[in-house]
């Protein structure tokens, strides 16, 4: 019976090291590697995008999420990180940005197989950004502008990536406590309230909307102080340091079309 036993550790290296020696990488077609940020943050009680304008090619003069292709020798989050930075100024250290997806088809860019991988942050209100690189311009853009005619046209496939982010922090904000992302500590239950308004684009009842927030273990907690709102004095929070919300804090179902509600009378 042939032996099945591994080579020795040594045997193994020199095997490896003999494979790796004469591996041909140009045998395989040539893929790239890139990164994109999606940004969103709440401007003047709107949910926002941030987007930079293309100052070269491919897609010159048309707005994208800022991004581009990994170092050889970068890990994928320091890639967003610098990205970010160098095409927009804006440093995400202090805020949350998570992965959101990856994105691989076919012909999604013009110069070769180009592989993304789609970051979401989501931070407060942040300073004017600064184009840097090969961006002309950087700028919040409202969400609710993005499909007007006065909006952006956005390259590649960059309007499904910033549709799929959308969703994905509206979700967030049902089942965590990132809603506290968007604003700057310590906050009112006023101004969470707001986040959850713009980003999920309903009017939430201030009364149930606070008793809900009060009554979630690990979501905020008073810090003692008070603001002033002109007309007397409310309350102020910080986060609680919980990162899952129980019970989850769901999104108001959206009303059904006229034409799908069941027809009403009044009562003679």
């Amino acid at each position: 019976m042939a032996s099945t036993k591994r080579p020795s550790g040594s045997r193994a290296s020199l095997e490896e090291t003999s494979f790796l020696s004469g591996y041909d990488a140009s045998a395989f077609p040539p893929v790239g590697l890139t990164v994109d940020i999606v940004v969103l943050t709440i401007r003047q009680g709107q949910l926002c995008v941030l987007l930079v304008e293309r100052g070269a090619h491919p897609a010159k003069g048309e707005w994208a999420l800022p991004g581009g292709f990994v170092g050889p020798d970068e890990t994928l989050d320091a890639a967003a990180r610098r990205e970010l930075a160098e095409e927009t100024g804006v440093d995400a250290a202090p805020w949350h940005l998570e992965q959101l997806c990856t994105y691989g088809d076919p012909g999604r860019d013009p110069r070769l197989r180009v592989v993304s991988v789609a970051y979401l942050g989501l931070m407060p209100d942040v300073p004017r950004p600064l184009a840097g690189t090969d961006a002309a311009d950087a700028r919040f853009w409202a969400v609710d502008d993005l499909a007007t005619k006065n909006g952006p046209s956005l390259a590649f496939d960059h309007d499904r990536i910033v549709a799929d982010g959308i969703e994905r922090a509206r979700s967030r904000l049902e089942y965590t406590t990132l809603a506290t992302s968007f604003v700057e500590q310590p906050f009112t239950i006023a101004d969470l309230r707001r986040v959850y308004e713009s980003v999920w684009a309903v009017t939430l009842h201030p009364a149930n909307f606070r008793r809900k927030v009060l009554s979630t273990p690990g979501f905020v907690e008073s810090t003692g102080d008070e603001r002033s709102t002109g007309r007397g004095w409310t309350e102020l929070y910080r986060a609680a340091g919980g990162s899952v919300l129980h019970p989850a804090m769901l999104r108001p179902a959206e009303p059904a079309p006229a034409a799908q509600r069941p027809a009403t009378r009044k009562k003679r």
